[in-house]
């Protein structure tokens, strides 16, 4: 009589674990003799479900690489916000409010400290505190005014080559050597009027400002309140 099929199938099937159990147990003798290979219990009952171990590692690599994939995607598109509105750059929240009307305004008058020597100003150049450089929120840079005391009459003129100050009522920001002259030193801030003289526009010319005209005209100013 032939084989039955089923018998067949069984010793075949019979056959190929039992040199699946061979190739295992050689792996168990090659792993002892490699330190870094994954060591498998010494045990002559191996389970059928073990025949393959490769899938499980398999899996978990795929699995990595899809996180690993989303991650990459998803935190790139995450952009740092703020919750303080005050964190926002006073350089760009002021820029695009120039006044180029040359008109005088008043407000109060600060100078930079010592913290602020020597660092860059908005026109790229760096601040020096003997020079006549000036900062303002509104005028635009290249500006020249003439700065007035109002307690005392001291005046001087002043190029705005940065902005500034960021503090509410203050209108100008001088170097501590016109701050000298002006007598505003001792306080740290005074009332003044700020005249300004040329303005530059945005086609490239110079607009005169109140400074100019009221010179030329012999008359007291009366400055608009700049807060």
């Amino acid at each position: 009589m032939g084989n039955h099929p089923h018998t067949t199938g069984n010793g075949l099937l019979g056959l190929l674990r039992k040199a699946e159990l061979r190739r295992l147990k050689m792996q168990r003798t090659l792993a002892g003799m490699k330190p870094r290979w994954v060591m498998y219990e010494a045990d002559e009952h191996v389970d059928d479900t073990r025949l393959r171990p490769g899938r499980r590692s398999k899996l978990r690599t795929i699995l990595f690489l899809v996180l690993a994939c989303c991650l990459s995607t998803a935190l790139p598109a995450q952009k740092p916000t703020s919750t303080d509105a005050g964190q926002a750059s006073p350089k760009a929240v002021h820029h695009a409010g120039l006044d180029r009307s040359g008109k005088t305004r008043k407000g109060k008058a600060s100078y930079y400290g010592r913290q602020f020597y020597t660092k860059k100003m908005a026109d790229g150049t760096r601040m020096d505190p003997q020079s006549n450089a000036a900062a303002s929120k509104t005028l635009p840079l290249g500006t020249t005014a003439r700065v007035t005391n109002l307690e005392n009459g001291s005046s001087e003129v002043v190029e705005i080559r940065d902005r500034g100050p960021y503090v509410k009522n203050r209108i100008v920001d001088v170097s501590p050597k016109t701050a000298d002259k002006l007598g505003l030193k001792k306080d740290g801030t005074a009332p003044v009027e700020v005249k300004p003289m040329e303005v530059p526009q945005p086609d490239g010319s110079v607009k005169p400002g109140a400074g100019v005209a009221e010179t030329r005209r012999g008359k007291p100013s009366v400055g608009a309140p700049d807060f």
